[in-house]
């Protein structure tokens, strides 16, 4: 497959600076693109790596100056890179197989149109599926769920009983929906399970990477908001309730009946105690240690987590010491 930049710059939106009649056959990350291909150049580019590079042309965002390299300027270089990458490299079109006679499904399950079931995965009493769905193979939907319209599930998910899936939600394989929260009461000695209720509900547009845990609420609901995407090997304990939108990267844990407001960032390993509440717009710096409430818009690093400014303060004079 092969475009001109031209070409390509008008399926972005973008404006060329350089030689529009450049033919392209593919898109590269910078250190990987070859002659005849196009690389995306943004702020996170290294010198070394720009000095190295063969490809033939690039995308940029506006203003950007690439001396020798004709360009595709244009606001957003990210998501037009992407929309490149796709033309050369266009996803497999869904395979329609409709519910696998191989799949288990209860009879009183209500399966959608155009939902498509692949084999040996399971569905429970009572489950409901939306519409244009995708169960695929090894999921576990246990009684009671609800999936709603256009939702993906990869392999070897499980989502225990009663659990709510939005439209548009995406969850990874390896993830658990709904297994009981770590909540115990200490009984004539032993460590007895305490009352495990409730259920998760993933509201719309939400994504959860491989092999995360979301537990069920002890007798009401554990919540992701709309919006939130959360990365691999994450961790939110019961009756949490997440706000829209938020960001959680890979490793973070998030302790029993925790909340937070929206738009909230969370880098790797970061770890939150229970019963806090992280505000709106709030960045959480990688291994951050919550242990108290954070207000709106603060930017925490450190353990204990405390205001970023606060924190570089204290930690200038130790790489002075001897």
């Amino acid at each position: 497959m092969q475009a001109t930049l031209g070409e390509l710059a008008a399926l972005v939106g973008g404006r060329v600076v350089g030689d529009a009649s450049v033919v392209i056959d593919g898109a590269a990350p910078l250190v990987d693109a070859q002659p005849g291909q196009i690389t995306l150049i943004d702020e996170h580019a290294k010198k070394l790596d720009l000095e190295k590079c063969r490809a033939g042309a690039a995308v940029v965002r506006t203003g950007t100056k690439v001396p020798g390299l004709p360009v595709i300027e244009v606001e957003q270089a990210h998501r037009a890179f992407a929309e490149i990458v796709k033309f050369f490299r266009p996803a497999r079109r869904r395979q329609r197989i409709g519910v696998s006679p191989l799949a288990v499904v209860s009879p009183s399950a209500q399966i959608a149109e155009g939902v498509d079931i692949y084999p040996f995965a399971t569905i429970g009493d009572d489950v409901v599926i939306g519409g244009n769905t995708v169960i695929h193979s090894g999921v576990h939907i246990m009684a009671g769920c609800r999936i709603g319209r256009d939702v993906t599930i990869f392999p070897n998910a499980v989502l225990y009983e009663n659990t709510v899936v939005g439209p548009r939600c995406i969850i990874h394989a390896g993830v658990v929906l709904g297994a009981y929260g770590f909540g115990y009461e200490l009984v004539d000695g032993r460590h007895e399970l305490s009352a495990q209720l409730g259920n998760v509900v993933l509201e719309a547009d939400v994504e959860v990477g491989p092999g995360s845990t979301i537990d069920r609420g002890t007798y009401g609901s554990t919540v992701i908001g709309e919006g939130t995407k959360i990365d691999d090997l994450v961790v939110v304990a019961h009756n949490c309730h997440i706000g829209r939108h938020n960001m959680l990267c890979s490793q973070v844990g998030i302790a029993g009946s925790t909340t937070t407001g929206d738009y909230v960032v969370m880098a790797g390993q970061v770890g939150v105690r229970d019963h806090v509440h992280i505000g709106n717009k709030v960045v959480l710096g990688a291994k951050a240690g919550v242990s108290k409430n954070v207000s709106d818009g603060e930017r925490m690093i450190g353990i204990p987590a405390t205001p970023e400014r606060e924190q570089k303060i204290k930690q200038a004079p130790i790489s002075k010491l001897p």
